[in-house]
């Protein structure tokens, strides 16, 4: 260890570019895992906030929420811990104030019962108490500017919503979501039923432990998925997170294989170097040991830097940037890149082995 810090500090210039290379090359893959699974996250983090082990669906529906009919009857026919009923619309909102379609934000309804789970946790403002009023994710304060009292107009339909408090982390397939009384929900989604099914709803969600398959339902038109297959079947979702993990997989290793090649190319300009020193008795065991324990101080300053840098600038994206951190997978990324650069060193290890100090001092 004496030996590596000491090169590192007579040859600053050159061991500053191997560090500014894994520092950018660490920034890189992390930055890119984090838009990643922000963008994953914004998919299902209204379904996290549930915090629910099963869903019920249509059979028919594909298990796709929207397509999924229910009435509100068809919860007592399933035997669970908790039950909550959950009705979905796809909308477009404004805010009354704007005349604009520049102005059009698009939503995710969310038309729940106010004493069940699904009532999400309000950061600020107030609960739903009348017909009308809705709790909104807080992306459409921070990114659009609204505020607690304004009220937003929905698009093609005569009805208004008045937002009365505000929820984190709560959107669904991107679009934020707005959670508001059942009955609520049922108006705005009216015209386009027929007038006897305003009791219909898409889903009953539920918190239960027991698997999906052993949830007794006396209903064969309805099927009961574990949460994590309905998160994997959400449109988009799957092929999303595949696509980008095999991106973000291949430039781990592309990255990786880089730092190593680099390391090991450093050891081959030593070798003249490394010949004088077994010419002055000094072991091949020592000297492999300062290369490795070199080799492992490059790569953690320049991880550590890069994962640094990565966390500072989460701090100060924007919010429409969809940005979140895993520490537990960088932290794999992290040890994954220590571990291919300490395999270049061992790659050099052999090659120091192999160096005869005579021909090695030509």
């Amino acid at each position: 260890m004496f030996l590596a810090w000491k090169e590192i500090i007579y040859s600053k210039t050159r061991f500053s570019l191997i560090i500014g290379i894994v520092v950018l090359v660490a920034y890189l893959v992390s930055f890119l895992t984090g838009l990643a699974n922000g963008l994953a996250q914004e998919n299902k983090d209204a379904v996290d906030k549930w915090q629910a082990d099963s869903i019920v669906l249509a059979e028919e529906s594909n298990l796709s929420l929207n397509m999924s009919m229910l009435t509100l009857d068809d919860a007592d026919t399933i035997a669970a811990d908790q039950k909550a009923v959950l009705g979905i619309s796809s909308n477009i909102v404004r805010l009354e104030s704007s005349e604009s379609s520049e102005d059009n934000i698009d939503v995710t309804i969310f038309g729940i019962k106010m004493n069940e789970f699904l009532v999400p946790e309000i950061v600020e403002g107030k609960a739903v108490n009348e017909q009308g009023e809705v709790i909104a994710d807080l992306s459409l304060k921070e990114e659009k500017g609204i505020e607690i009292g304004d009220i937003l107009n929905i698009s093609g339909k005569e009805s208004s919503l008045k937002v009365v408090g505000f929820t984190d982390k709560a959107k669904f397939s991107v679009s934020p979501v707005l959670y508001t009384q059942l009955d609520t929900y049922q108006d705005i989604s009216s015209a386009n039923r027929s007038a006897d099914s305003q009791d219909q709803i898409n889903a009953i969600i539920l918190r239960d432990e027991r698997p999906a398959e052993e949830i007794e339902i006396n209903n064969s038109a309805l099927t009961v998925y574990s949460i994590d297959e309905f998160v994997n079947n959400l449109p988009g979702y799957n092929a999303q997170v595949l696509t980008f993990g095999l991106m973000i997989g291949f430039l781990i290793l592309i990255a990786a294989l880089v730092i190593g090649i680099f390391i090991y190319v450093l050891t081959l300009q030593k070798a003249s170097m490394i010949g004088v020193m077994k010419a002055q008795g000094i072991s091949s065991n020592y000297i492999s040991k300062s290369i490795i324990a070199q080799t492992l101080i490059l790569a953690l300053l320049g991880v550590l830097i890069g994962f640094g840098l990565t966390i500072l600038t989460g701090l100060f994206l924007p919010a429409a940037v969809p940005y979140q951190n895993n520490y537990i997978f960088l932290a794999a990324v992290m040890a994954g890149l220590l571990v291919f650069a300490l395999l270049g060193a061992v790659f050099s290890v052999r090659t120091i082995v192999k160096v005869d100090p005579l021909v090695a001092i030509e």
